[in-house]
């Protein structure tokens, strides 16, 4: 069964990039997967990695927060008690920014499970200044190779 799950095109997430997330995730976070969210305006959305990865291609209606120099200053007008969706290229940095972000009083977030990388591979859209584009800056081009369904920046 599980052969057919990671190998069905519904699902394009790998095993091994499965088994990555696995270790870089608290459990007790909470995730939602690109596949869960059927309407991304129910979420306020934040952007925690850094301004020119946002810069390359980012979620539609994302917010830029930054995760180097992310301020709480930043959030300021951001409604504590409606859903957040944060997300970074893989989950790690934007799952950091979102316990800061609970911990400053926010009741609903939500970490993007496989971050950036697999919302692009699970062929949801992306945009730079509001045009759709394929490209992902992927932080590394080791990160890279886990982009399957996209054009790499590094």
């Amino acid at each position: 069964m599980g052969f057919f799950l990671f190998n069905n095109p519904l699902f394009s997430q790998s095993l091994a990039y499965r088994a990555l997330l696995e270790g870089l995730y608290d459990k007790k976070f909470p995730v939602v997967k690109p596949e869960q969210i059927t309407r991304l305006s129910h979420y306020q959305i934040l952007d925690t990695r850094e301004k020119e990865e946002y810069q390359v291609s980012h979620l539609k209606d994302a917010i830029w927060v930054g995760y180097d120099t992310f301020t709480l200053e930043r959030v300021a007008g951001i409604d504590k008690d409606k859903p957040v969706l944060v997300y970074c290229t893989v989950g790690a940095r934007s799952q950091e920014i979102g316990k800061k972000l609970q911990d400053a009083g926010f009741t609903q977030v939500y970490n993007l499970y496989g971050g950036i990388i697999h919302w692009a591979n699970e062929l949801k859209p992306i945009e730079s200044e509001g045009t759709p584009t394929s490209k992902v800056h992927t932080f590394s081009r080791t990160w890279g190779i886990w982009l399957q369904k996209g054009e790499k920046v590094y």
